[in-house]
């Protein structure tokens, strides 16, 4: 058995080496052929852009040899002029001027209501009647009490004159003259009084009688006949009444526009009902940022001929950045690739109308504008309609707006 094992210990040696060496040839080989696919690789890509390169230029100089046609765009000359940023915020349409109608005297139980919800009311028209029953009382009483007084004195300064003739005629004594003056006199006193409190009491009878202190449209009316009336919308049934004439729209601006944005401000104010847009300025503008809202709180008086209910929407545009001699062109223009923005313009090569991108630097955009800061001048004719999929170096065939 050994013998036979030693016999067979040189072959399997053999055999063992042959195998290690085959392992390293192939091992050898796949990292050649990698490298080998790599280099080609490399090279395919050099070869591509040399050859991208060569066509475009080929394509530049000799149309002849191109199959490419003309593209038909639209060109616009760019110029100069004035660039306004707008901020459009949300507002809506609130009273100048409401009014609460408040009895002039002491509140009272409400007797009549002369108006109602949507009349429209002049400044001194009544509005409504509290009950003056006990003061009437009081009227009488004190009109009978003056009646009386009166008449009283009346007969004080007849006794007084006759009393006055007798002593004249050395009848009757000084005391009597001196006593009937002073009954004159103390009803005299006693009638301005009388008088005086009369006069009181029918004011305090023409408070019942509640009138309207501003001209305007009653806009809500909870009071009713019967109540205890103190105008009071706190504290019971009220008459509200609107100046309609006197509006305002009113809008919160975001604190971080606080640097930009001030009294005085140009705006732009619309409605999406369809009223009429009107411009103006911000006539207030609060001084302090709300908890809640964290902005600011702007008014904008409403011109007197604008027919406008309150809490109506409001479309807010503040003037908040301002350019007087800018460069501006359509936003849709822009493109971007790994340089960045850029533009395409007509620019004249060998006779032929091409296509050039020219990178730009824009600033800020309102609506369908955008402001450019560098990268064209005036008299670039900037491709405005049928720039999609334009590459530069496309030959162009225009029409001009």
């Amino acid at each position: 058995m050994n013998q036979i094992l030693k016999s067979l210990l040189p072959a399997l040696a053999i055999t063992v080496i042959a195998s290690c060496g085959s392992t390293n040839d192939n091992a050898d080989s796949l990292s050649k052929k990698k490298a080998a696919l790599e280099k080609l690789k490399t090279e395919r890509i050099s070869l591509d852009g040399k050859i991208d390169k060569l066509e475009a230029e080929i394509a530049k100089l000799d149309t002849a040899a191109s199959v490419q046609k003309p593209r038909l765009v639209v060109l616009t000359p760019v110029s100069k002029s004035q660039f306004n940023h707008y901020v459009t915020l949300q507002g809506k349409v609130d009273q100048q001027n409401i009014s609460y109608i408040t009895p002039s005297g002491q509140p009272g139980q409400i007797k009549a209501i002369y108006v109602k919800q949507g009349d429209r009311i002049r400044k001194g028209q009544l509005v409504l009647k509290l009950d003056d029953e006990v003061i009437r009382q009081n009227v009488a009483a004190i009109k009978q009490q003056m009646g009386t007084v009166n008449a009283q004195l009346e007969l004080a300064k007849s006794v007084y004159e006759r009393q006055k003739n007798l002593w004249a005629n050395n009848i009757g004594t000084e005391v009597q003259l001196l006593q009937a003056r002073t009954n004159v006199e103390t009803l005299q006193g006693q009638l301005s009084t009388i008088e005086a409190n009369a006069k009181a009491v029918q004011a305090q009878a023409n408070q019942s009688n509640v009138y309207s202190d501003v001209d305007g449209i009653v806009d809500d009316v909870t009071a009713h006949v019967g109540e205890t009336f103190t105008g009071n919308p706190l504290s019971g049934g009220y008459v509200r009444i609107v100046n309609n004439t006197d509006m305002k729209v009113v809008v919160t601006v975001p604190e971080n526009y606080s640097g930009t944005i001030s009294k005085g401000s140009k705006v732009i104010v619309e409605f999406p009902d369809g009223n009429p847009s009107f411009e103006s300025v911000i006539s207030f503008m609060g001084y302090s940022v709300g908890l809640t809202t964290r902005g600011f709180n702007a008014e904008i008086k409403v011109p007197k001929n604008m027919s406008l209910k309150p809490n109506q929407t409001a479309v807010v545009k503040i003037l908040d950045y301002q350019a007087p001699n800018t460069i501006v062109i359509p936003l849709n223009t822009i493109q971007n690739d790994e340089g960045g923005k850029y533009v395409l313009v007509a620019a004249s090569r060998n006779g032929n109308l091409v296509a050039e991108k020219k990178q730009v630097t824009i600033g800020r955009f309102s609506g369908d504008s955008v402001e450019v800061l560098s990268g064209l001048e005036p008299g670039d004719a900037l491709v405005t309609e049928g720039f999609q999929d334009l590459l530069s170096g496309q030959l162009l065939s225009t029409s001009e707006k």
